[in-house]
C-alpha cells in the first residue's frame, strides 16, 4: 500500500473543502457529501467553521483508494490564516493546489506557489467548479503556464504525445533518452514530478462529482511513496486544545516511530497517541515512520518544531502586518491574558505581549477577519467579551550599508569584547548570523556563545525600535579572558555590539524604516475607475490597468502602503454599491513612505533603551563604568578591522 500525506491548499471560494468532501465520498471514507454554505462539511467540524461557510484550522483525514493510503490535511483558504497554511507544508509529500476555473489564478494563489516553491513541495494542480458558466479550464491551464511554470501540464489519461515530449524536455538527461528511444516511463514521470519539474493539472467539478475518480486515478499512479529512515525525525505542525482541554501536538513522523508513553522532548511523557479522521480520532499505540498523529502530554512543543533528526526550518514568510490593543472592558484583565497565551500557543504568529506601564495587551494579526474569529474564540471557548482599538501596522527596520560594531562588557570580574560586521541583506531574509573569525583569536566555545546569543534575541532597530530585518550579521573579532569571562559576558557583548553599529549607521543616515505593502487586485465599475486610481496614489500605491474581464468591470493591479489601504474595502463596497471586489494579499516589507513622520510620532529614543543599550561597560581602578556608544570605538581592546 503506498502511504501519502498530501495538503490541500487553494485562495478562498476555490472549492477546496469541497473536494476534499468529494474525494473522501468517492473513496468511502464518508457516506453523505457535506457543503461549506450548509454547514456540515466533514472536514469543517469547528463551531466557528459551520457558522462562518469557511475553513479556519488545519484538519485530518484519512482515505484508502485501491492501492493508495492518502492522509488529506485540509488547510485555511483565507489569506488572514496563511500562517497555519505554511506551517503544514513542511510534513507533506504532495500538495494539492485548487484553482477556480472562472477566477485562475488569484492573488492568494500566487502566494501559496510562492511557498510551495519555497518549501519544495511537489504539487498537483485541480482546476475546480468547470461546471460554472464562465469556466474555462484550458484558458486556466494556460494562464498557470505563463505565470507559474510551462510544466503544468494536462495529464488527461492517456497521456497525450505533445503532452509526453513537453515533460521529456523538462529535463536534459530524459530529454535525450526520449529522442533516442521514444519512450517516457511512468517512473521517470513520477520522479520529475517528484521534483518540482512538472505539474499535472486536472479539471472538474467537486460539487458535482465530476472527474473526481480521474484525479484519485493520478494520485495513485503519479506519486511516489518517501523513503524513511530507521533513525527518529518527526515535526511538530500544529497545536490545539480538545474540547476537554487537552493539548495536542500534531506530528508527521519522517524516521522511525513514537510509541505510546515514550519520554520525547524534556522529559515529557507521550501519554497518547490519536489518529483523527475530521473530528473523531482512533487511540494508537504507536506512530510510525510515515503517519500523522496527534500526541497529548507534550507541553513545550511549537509549531515547525523538529524531533531528533529533522532538519530546521528557515524563518516563516507569513508574518502578520497590523497589531491590536484588546480592550477588555468589564473582564478580569488576568483571564483576558491567559486566554490570549492560550491561543498564542495554538498559533505562534499572534505574539501576545502584555505593556504593564499602560496596563494594555496586544495582539498581532494578519487582516480583519483574523481578529473577528479571535473575538468569537475568546467568547465562546473562555466566555470573555473583548473589544479591539482601531489598531495600526507593524514597522520593520533594515540597514542601507554595512559597518562594524562593537560590544564591550567589563563590569568587576566580568571580561568580553565582540566585534560585528553588520550588512544589508536580501529582501525577506530576515537576520542572517555567521562567523568569520579565526579560532586563534576567539575558541570555538566563546564563538558558539557569540552566535547562539545572538540568535536568541530580536534585535531591534534604533528608528523606533521595530524589529531588525534584513540584515546579515558576522562574527569578525573579538576577545576575551581565561579567568573572567563567564557565559553571560559575551551575550551582553554581542546584543551591544549590534546596537552600537546600528547607531554609527543612524548618524550616517543609513538605517531605514521599513513598511507593509499589500498587493491588490481591485475590481470596479469602468466609470468608477477614476475614482479607484486617484485613491490609490492618494494611498502612495502603484497600479496597471488590465484588461476588462468583462464589459461592466475593470481590473486594477498593483501595491499600496498597508497603512493606507487597510480598510478600503469598505469604501469599495460604497462607492460602487456593492459591485466593486478588492482582494489584498501582503507583498511584504518596503521602504516607509512617510518615515519621517512616523519616526517623529514614535519619539524613540534609542540610548533611553536600557534592555537593548547600544553603550558599553569597561573597567578601571576595580570598577565598572559606563562608556557611550560613539566613544566605544576608542576604548576597545581589541583592534577594528577596517
Amino acid at each position: 500500500m503506498k502511504q501519502i500525506v498530501t495538503g490541500i491548499v487553494a485562495h478562498v471560494d476555490a472549492g477546496k473543502t469541497t473536494l476534499t468532501e468529494a474525494l473522501m465520498y468517492e473513496t468511502g471514507a464518508i457516506r453523505k457529501l457535506g457543503r461549506v454554505d450548509n454547514g456540515d462539511a466533514f472536514l469543517d467540524p469547528n463551531t466557528l467553521e459551520k457558522q462562518r461557510g469557511i475553513t479556519l484550522f488545519t484538519h485530518q483525514a484519512e482515505l484508502t483508494y485501491n492501492t493508495l493510503a492518502l492522509t488529506l490535511l485540509d488547510t485555511p483558504g483565507h489569506v488572514d490564516f496563511a500562517s497555519q497554511t505554511e506551517q503544514v507544508l513542511p510534513v507533506l509529500d504532495y500538495a494539492i493546489l485548487v484553482v477556480s476555473a472562472t477566477d485562475g489564478i488569484q492573488g492568494y494563489t500566487r502566494t501559496l506557489w510562492d511557498l510551495l516553491t519555497r518549501y519544495d513541495i511537489p504539487t498537483f494542480i485541480f482546476i475546480n467548479k468547470e461546471d460554472v458558466i464562465g469556466a474555462d479550464s484550458s484558458g486556466v491551464i494556460e494562464q498557470l503556464q505563463k505565470e507559474f511554470s510551462p510544466a503544468c501540464l494536462n495529464f488527461a489519461d492517456p497521456l497525450t504525445d505533445e503532452v509526453r515530449e513537453t515533460i521529456a524536455m523538462q529535463d536534459d538527461t530524459v530529454l535525450e533518452n526520449y529522442l533516442s528511444t521514444g519512450s517516457l516511463s511512468d517512473q521517470t514521470i513520477q520522479q520529475l514530478i517528484k521534483q518540482r519539474k512538472v505539474f499535472p493539472c486536472y479539471s472538474g467539478a467537486a460539487l458535482k462529482l465530476t472527474g473526481i475518480t480521474n484525479f484519485l486515478n493520478g494520485l495513485e499512479k503519479w506519486t511516489v511513496t518517501p523513503a524513511f529512515s530507521d533513525e527518529f525525525a518527526a515535526r511538530v505542525f500544529k497545536i490545539s486544545h480538545d474540547d476537554k482541554g487537552n493539548r495536542l501536538s500534531w506530528v508527521r513522523v519522517f524516521g522511525g516511530k513514537i510509541p505510546a508513553k515514550s519520554v520525547l522532548l524534556n522529559e515529557e511523557k507521550v501519554n497518547q497517541i490519536r489518529i483523527y479522521n475530521g473530528a473523531k480520532f482512533t487511540p494508537s499505540q504507536i506512530l510510525s515512520a510515515g503517519q500523522v498523529g496527534a500526541l497529548t502530554g507534550l507541553t513545550s512543543t511549537s509549531p515547525g518544531l523538529g524531533l531528533g533528526k529533522t532538519k530546521p526550518l528557515p524563518a516563516p514568510v507569513i508574518k502578520p502586518v497590523l497589531n491590536y490593543a484588546v480592550k477588555v472592558d468589564k473582564e478580569d484583565l488576568h483571564a483576558c491574558l491567559n486566554a490570549l497565551k492560550e491561543l498564542e500557543d495554538e498559533d505562534p504568529q499572534l505574539q501576545i505581549s502584555w505593556h504593564p506601564h499602560i496596563q494594555e495587551i496586544h495582539v498581532q494579526i494578519m487582516g480583519e477577519v483574523q481578529l473577528q474569529i479571535l473575538q468569537q474564540l475568546l467568547q465562546e471557548r473562555y466566555q470573555l467579551e473583548v473589544t479591539f482599538d482601531e489598531g495600526n501596522v507593524l514597522y520593520q527596520e533594515t540597514i542601507t550599508n554595512k559597518v562594524e560594531g562593537v560590544g564591550h562588557f567589563e563590569p568587576l570580574r566580568h571580561y568580553a569584547e565582540a566585534h560585528l560586521l553588520l550588512e544589508p541583506g536580501k529582501q525577506g531574509s530576515g537576520i542572517t548570523i555567521s562567523s568569520d573569525c579565526s579560532l586563534d583569536i576567539l575558541d570555538r566555545n566563546w564563538q558558539h556563545q557569540i552566535l547562539t546569543s545572538l540568535q536568541a534575541k530580536e534585535h531591534l532597530g534604533v528608528l523606533t525600535g521595530a524589529p531588525l530585518t534584513d540584515v546579515k550579521i558576522t562574527l569578525i573579532g573579538g576577545r576575551g579572558h581565561i579567568k573572567h569571562t563567564v557565559g553571560g559576558d559575551f551575550r551582553q557583548a554581542s546584543w551591544r555590539a549590534v546596537r552600537q553599529g546600528l547607531m554609527e549607521l543612524k548618524g550616517q543616515n543609513e538605517c531605514q524604516l521599513l513598511e507593509p505593502w499589500y498587493a491588490f487586485h481591485l475590481k470596479v465599475p469602468n466609470d468608477q475607475v477614476g475614482r479607484a486610481i486617484n485613491d490609490i496614489q492618494q494611498m502612495h500605491g502603484t497600479f496597471e490597468l488590465d484588461e476588462a474581464n468583462s464589459q461592466d468591470l475593470t481590473l486594477i493591479t498593483g501595491t499600496a502602503p498597508v497603512v493606507g489601504m487597510r480598510d478600503y474595502a469598505q469604501s469599495v463596497r460604497a462607492y460602487t454599491h456593492g459591485q466593486g471586489q478588492l482582494e489584498l494579499v501582503v507583498a511584504g516589507y518596503y521602504p516607509c513612505h512617510n518615515a519621517e513622520d512616523v519616526i517623529k510620532d514614535v519619539n524613540y529614543d534609542p540610548v533611553a533603551d536600557l534592555e537593548n543599550t547600544p553603550d558599553s561597560v569597561f573597567c578601571a581602578h576595580g570598577a565598572g563604568f559606563p562608556v557611550p556608544w560613539n566613544e566605544v570605538p576608542a576604548m576597545a581592546h581589541y583592534p577594528y578591522r577596517k
